[in-house]
């Protein structure tokens, strides 16, 4: 009697009260089985996506003139070297684009971020290094013609091989050894994990290096400009001819300088101005025609060269042209 009296306090009818009876005994049972809850789907990035595929190719065509250097015995001039440095350190970045994919999607962890981040920027650095070393030993072949080819000139290219790849084995040991936005997201700048100021010093270094290679250049057209004067001179020529071929080397200079600074400048400015609460869009927006530039390294330095054209039509087709073997250098050839 009692019993009836307090449930039916909670003014609700009985045939109520016993339907919600139900209701919990059943949500109680149900709660003791355990839900599987479906995965959740893998979405990948487009941007990953292709910047993968550009990883894929600079690979492929940097390895070509990394293998032709190597099993080519003649070419082991400092002029070639730096070459093949260049397609060693843009090689490496292609793989390390590759390998950023991979981890981010199959092997996540703070471990691969760091590892993955300091290949990718050692392997940078080393490319922007090697076309300023590029940049001087033509300075050097030009300005000291007479005393280029010498022990001298081969010592003084194994000791900027050193200070090059030592300088961009150290900046990528900075996020390794401790320097990264991992405890600390507000520090962070537009290329997780590395801090705002690691990324304003490789920034701030590659607008040195610009200015250091525009300089360097603007001597080298200069001199070119003088040589094909003064090979006019020698040979009679029109001036015509010697206009055409003094257009032929400053544009040829341009070309070369002009693309390393249409890569690279949009993602520097935007490392010095932005961090990571800007979209990531703008990002993979100027870091892909950065990548770029390792894909039009090897056209323009390695490709164009007689002897690696040489070396390359042996290794494809077992012969050399005869308009190879025929063409002479010219003062444009820079």
């Amino acid at each position: 009697m009692n019993e009836d009296l307090k449930v039916n306090l909670s003014g609700l009818p009985r045939d109520y009260l016993d339907a919600g009876a139900a209701e919990n005994v059943s949500a109680a049972v149900s709660s003791q089985v355990p839900v599987v809850e479906p995965e959740p789907e893998l979405v990948v990035n487009p941007w990953d996506i292709v910047l993968c595929t550009s990883g894929t190719l600079i690979s492929c065509e940097n390895a070509i003139v990394v293998l032709i250097i190597f099993h080519n015995p003649s070419l082991r001039a400092p002029m070639f070297l730096l070459i093949g440095s260049l397609a060693l350190a843009d090689l490496l970045a292609g793989v390390g684009l590759i390998i950023n994919f991979v981890f981010a999607y199959l092997l996540q962890s703070e471990a691969t971020k760091l590892v993955t981040i300091g290949l990718i920027v050692a392997s940078f650095s080393a490319s922007v290094c090697s076309l300023l070393a590029i940049t001087v030993d033509r300075y050097l072949s030009l300005y000291y013609a007479l005393t280029y080819h010498s022990e001298r000139t081969v010592t003084f290219t194994y000791v900027m091989l050193v200070m090059l790849w030592g300088t961009s084995i150290c900046l990528g040991l900075l996020p390794v050894m401790g320097w990264n936005c991992l405890r600390d997201e507000s520090t962070c700048s537009v290329v997780r994990p590395l801090t705002k100021n690691n990324a304003a010093i490789l920034s701030v270094s590659f607008l040195f290096m610009f200015a250091l290679m525009l300089q360097l250049y603007i001597q080298i057209c200069k001199i070119v400009m003088r040589h094909a004067h003064q090979i006019a001179l020698q040979h009679h020529f029109l001036a015509t001819s010697h206009y055409v071929t003094t257009r032929k080397g400053v544009s040829t200079l341009a070309i070369i300088l002009g693309t390393f600074a249409a890569c690279w400048m949009p993602f520097t400015l935007y490392s010095l101005i932005a961090d990571y609460t800007y979209p990531s869009m703008y990002t993979y927006a100027t870091l892909l025609p950065a990548t770029y530039n390792s894909i039009i390294n090897p056209v323009i330095y390695a490709f164009r060269n007689q002897e690696i054209q040489k070396a390359l039509c042996l290794i494809c087709c077992g012969c050399i042209p005869s308009s190879l073997s025929q063409r002479a250098r010219s003062p444009s050839d820079v």
